[in-house]
C-alpha cells in the first residue's frame, strides 16, 4: 500500500465513522417517535428502554451504512476537491480510478461486512426487539388515579377520587366500587379522606381509608322482595390492591422465531423450500379431489360426439322422476356447498402460502441488496464529491439527501411490489440498486473528464454565450 492509499483512506475513515453514527441516531430516533405512545405511561425501567434502543439500533445497521458511505465519500473528496488537492493528484499523473481504487475495496469490505452483520447479527436482534416491543405496546399502562375521573384499570374494580393532595398521596372523597370475584352482590366502599402507598415488595397498593362507609346488598339483585342492605361504618379501613397485572412480563421468544426477520439465509432456503413442498401438497391435494369427484371423460368415440347435440338442461331435468326431483336437488347442492367449501378453504391456505413464500424471498434478497447498495452509493458518492468541490457537511449533506432519498424511495417501492408479486423478488428488491448503477457510471463518466457538471460559473457562460447569439440573430433580421 503506498502513501496515497492511506491518506485516502485515513480521509475517508474519520467522516464516515461520525456520519455513521450520526444517521444511525437519526434513524433510532425515526423509531422512537413512531412508538412514542407505546413506549411513554407504561413504567418502564431505564434497563428495559436501554435494551429496546440497542436491539433496534443493531437492526437498522444496514440502513444506516448506505448512507453514511454516500456522505462521507462526498465529504472525502469534496474536501479534497475544494483544497486542491486533487488536482495536484491529477496533474501527477494519477487517474481518478487508480485515487478512489483503495476506496472502492474499502467499500467493498463494508459491504461484505455488511451481510455478515445482516445474516448473522440481524436475525438475533430483530427477534429480541420484535418480542420486547410487543411485551411493552401489550403491557398496560402504569398504575395512574387521575382526580374527578373514574379508573378501572385494575380488574374487578372501579375507582373515583375527588381530589388528590399535592404529595400525589393524599386522597379525598372516595369511591371505590368492587365486582372483583363477578359476584351478582357488588360492594361500594365510601370514605372522606385517605393515602395511597405502595407495599414494601410493590406487589400490593394499599388504600388506607379514614371515616366511611362500606355498603353491601345480598340476594337476588333482580328480585323486588327479600335482599338486604348491609351497611358497615369505618373509622379507618386498609384495602389493598393487587398490582400483579401492571407487572411487564416477557413473552417467550420461540413465539416470534418462525418470522422471516428473525432468519438467516441458509434458514430462509430451508423455509421456502418447506412453504414450496406445502404449496406443491396443496396443489396435489385440491388435483386429487377435483378428479376423483368430478370425473370428466372423454367420449372413446369422437365422430359419434360430433354428430350428437349435447343433452339440454331442461330436458334432463324433465328425464328426472317428478318424486325424486327434490331429492335429486337438494343433494346437488350439498354437493356444491361442500365442495366450495373444501376448495375455498384450499384456496386460502395457496394464497397464504404464496404470500409467505414472498416474504421470505424479500428477506433473503434484502440481505444481498442493501450490502451491494454501499458499493452502489460510493460510486456515486466519489465522483460527485471531485465535481462539486465542496467539503463540509453543506453541500454534501444535500446531495446526500437527496440520493439517498431516491434510492429509499425505490427500495420501498420495489419491495412492496415484490411483497404483492407484482414484481419478481429480485427485480423488486433491486429496483434500487438497478436505477442508481447507471447514474453512478455516468458520474464516474464526469468525473474522468473533469466535468463542470455542478459549476454555477459554467452553466452562467453557458446562458450567457447563448444570450449573446440569440441576440446577435435577433439583430440581424430585418426590421
Amino acid at each position: 500500500m503506498k502513501k496515497l492509499d492511506k491518506l485516502i483512506i485515513k480521509t475517508f475513515v474519520g467522516p464516515f465513522i461520525a456520519t455513521f453514527f450520526v444517521t444511525l441516531f437519526v434513524l433510532i430516533m425515526q423509531f422512537v417517535w413512531k412508538y412514542i405512545d407505546d413506549l411513554v405511561g407504561k413504567g418502564l425501567d431505564t434497563p428495559v428502554i436501554m435494551e429496546l434502543l440497542i436491539y433496534t439500533s443493531a437492526s437498522l445497521v444496514p440502513l444506516a451504512l448506505p448512507l453514511a458511505v454516500l456522505l462521507s465519500s462526498i465529504m472525502t473528496f469534496g474536501n479534497l476537491g475544494e483544497s486542491f488537492e486533487l488536482v495536484a493528484i491529477k496533474s501527477a499523473g494519477i487517474s481518478l480510478l487508480r485515487f478512489i481504487r483503495p476506496l472502492l475495496f474499502l467499500s467493498i469490505g463494508i459491504g461484505i461486512g455488511a451481510f455478515l452483520f445482516a445474516n448473522y447479527i440481524i436475525p438475533i436482534a430483530n427477534l429480541r426487539a420484535k418480542s420486547l416491543l410487543y411485551d411493552i405496546t401489550n403491557s398496560k399502562p402504569a398504575f395512574n388515579i387521575k382526580q374527578g375521573v373514574f379508573y378501572g384499570d385494575i380488574p374487578g374494580y372501579t375507582i373515583k377520587v375527588a381530589k388528590k393532595e399535592a404529595d400525589n398521596k393524599t386522597i379525598h372523597q372516595v369511591m371505590i366500587y368492587e365486582n372483583s370475584l363477578g359476584d351478582k352482590n357488588p360492594r361500594i366502599i365510601l370514605a372522606e379522606k385517605g393515602t395511597m402507598e405502595l407495599s414494601a415488595d410493590k406487589r400490593f397498593l394499599l388504600f388506607t381509608l379514614y371515616n366511611g362507609w362500606r355498603y353491601e346488598e345480598r340476594g337476588n339483585t333482580r328480585a323486588q322482595q327479600g335482599n338486604e342492605l348491609i351497611r358497615l361504618g369505618f373509622k379507618k379501613y386498609i384495602k389493598p390492591f393487587d398490582l400483579q397485572t401492571f407487572a411487564f412480563d416477557r413473552l417467550p421468544m420461540d413465539l416470534f422465531a418462525s418470522n422471516q426477520q428473525m432468519l438467516n439465509v441458509r434458514q430462509l432456503d430451508y423455509g421456502i423450500d418447506s412453504l414450496r413442498r406445502i404449496d406443491s401438497s396443496i396443489v396435489r391435494t385440491v388435483n386429487a379431489y377435483v378428479t376423483t369427484r368430478y370425473p370428466f371423460y372423454k367420449w372413446k368415440d369422437t365422430g359419434w360426439a360430433a354428430q350428437v347435440k349435447p343433452l339440454a338442461t331442461d330436458t334432463f331435468f324433465n328425464s328426472i322422476p317428478e318424486a325424486s326431483r327434490r331429492y335429486v336437488i337438494e343433494r346437488v347442492e350439498s354437493n356444491l356447498r361442500e365442495s366450495e367449501s373444501s376448495l375455498s378453504t384450499s384456496s386460502r391456505d395457496y394464497v397464504d402460502n404464496k404470500e409467505k413464500i414472498s416474504l421470505f424471498k424479500v428477506e433473503w434478497q434484502r440481505k444481498f441488496s442493501l450490502a451491494a447498495a454501499c458499493v452502489v452509493l460510493f460510486l456515486i458518492g466519489a465522483p460527485l464529491g471531485s465535481i462539486i468541490r465542496k467539503g463540509g457537511l453543506g453541500t454534501p449533506l444535500v446531495f446526500a439527501v437527496i440520493f439517498f432519498v431516491v434510492f429509499n424511495i425505490f427500495f420501498m417501492t420495489g419491495e412492496k411490489m415484490a411483497r404483492r408479486e407484482v414484481m419478481a423478488s429480485w427485480s423488486g428488491m433491486w429496483l434500487a440498486n438497478i436505477v442508481l448503477l447507471p447514474i453512478s457510471a455516468f458520474l464516474v463518466y464526469k468525473a474522468m473528464n473533469d466535468s463542470q457538471l455542478f459549476n454555477k460559473e459554467f452553466y452562467y457562460r453557458f446562458f450567457q454565450r447563448v444570450k449573446k447569439e440569440w441576440q446577435k440573430r435577433f439583430k440581424k433580421q430585418p426590421s
